[in-house]
C-alpha cells in the first residue's frame, strides 16, 4: 500500500504538533522526494550511514529525530552536507525530521520512550518547554540505578555521584540536555540523567549532592524516532523500518 508525501506530512504533524514549539531547525519535510510513499525508514540521525542503508532497503522516505539542517549553520552545500542531499535527491527520497516535538511527545517521544524502558512514568516535568520529565522510583542507591540504565542503555553511563543513600526521586531528558541540571534539581530530583555532561556539571554534581548520569546522546535517543514511525506507519498502512546507525557519543 501506498500514500501521499502530503499524507504523510499531515499524519506527522497531528501527531507531532510541531507549532508548539520553538526549536532550533525546521521540523516537517526537510528535502522533497517522490510523491508517492510505501516504505518508510526511521533513524536518528540523517548520516550519510543512514541515508545510504534506507536507499538499500528501497525506503521512499526517512524519518529522524536529527534532521539535515539547524539554525546558525553555514548555508552551503558543500562537504558532508553535498554528499548527503545528493544522495537523498539521487534516489528521490523524503526525508522528514523533527526535533523538540518528538522528545516531548508523552507517548511516543524520546523521553517518554527512554522512561518506559527503564520503568520509570513521568509524573511531572520541568525545564525549557516542560521537555523534562521526573519520576518516583526506588533504589538503594545511585549505583543500583546506574547498573540498571547501563544494562537496558547496552552501554556503561558516565555516573557523577550525589549523596548517599536510597534514590526516591529522578529526572531524565535525552540527549544533548545537560544544561536542565539546575533544573531538575530545583524539580527535587536526587539524580539526573540526559545523554551527554559538560565539565560545570561535574563540580555542580559534587557540590549539590544531585547525581548526574550521562548515559549517552545516541543511546538516550534511539526510542522516538520508530515509536513515532511505527505509530503512523500503522495508521497508514505503511510498511516500516527501523535502522540503527550505532554511534559511541
Amino acid at each position: 500500500m501506498s500514500i501521499s508525501r502530503e499524507d504523510l506530512l499531515r499524519s506527522f504533524d497531528l501527531l507531532l504538533a510541531p507549532e508548539r514549539f520553538k526549536d532550533y531547525g525546521p521540523n516537517g519535510l526537510q528535502v522533497e522526494g517522490r510523491p508517492s510513499v510505501q516504505l518508510l525508514v526511521s533513524g536518528v540521525t540523517a548520516s550519510r550511514a543512514l541515508i545510504d542503508a534506507a536507499i538499500e532497503a528501497g525506503a521512499d522516505a526517512i524519518f529522524v529525530h536529527h534532521g539535515l539542517f539547524w539554525r546558525g549553520q553555514d548555508g552551503r552545500v558543500t562537504g558532508w552536507m553535498k554528499e548527503r542531499l545528493q544522495r537523498l535527491l539521487a534516489h528521490d527520497i523524503n526525508l522528514f525530521a523533527y526535533h523538540l516535538p518528538l522528545d516531548a511527545h508523552p507517548e511516543v517521544g524520546n523521553n517518554a520512550r527512554l522512561g518506559a524502558a527503564l520503568g520509570w512514568v513521568a509524573d511531572a516535568h520541568f525545564g525549557e518547554q516542560d521537555l523534562g520529565c521526573l519520576a518516583s522510583v526506588r533504589y538503594a542507591s545511585q549505583d543500583e540505578l546506574c547498573a540498571q540504565v547501563g544494562q537496558v542503555l547496552g552501554r556503561a553511563p558516565l555516573s557523577i555521584p550525589g549523596r548517599d543513600g536510597p534514590v526516591t526521586r529522578v529526572a531524565w531528558c535525552s540527549g544533548g540536555a545537560q544544561g536542565y541540571f539546575e533544573a531538575a534539581a530545583a524539580a527535587g530530583a536526587q539524580v539526573y540523567l540526559t545523554g551527554e555532561i559538560s565539565e560545570p556539571q561535574a563540580h555542580l554534581a559534587r557540590e549539590m549532592g544531585v547525581g548526574f548520569i550521562a548515559a549517552g546522546h545516541h543511546a538516550t535517543e534511539r526510542y522516538g524516532a520508530p515509536a513515532a514511525a511505527a505509530h503512523v506507519a500503522r495508521h497508514l498502512g505503511l510498511e516500516h523500518r527501523f535502522i540503527d546507525i550505532d554511534n559511541p557519543a
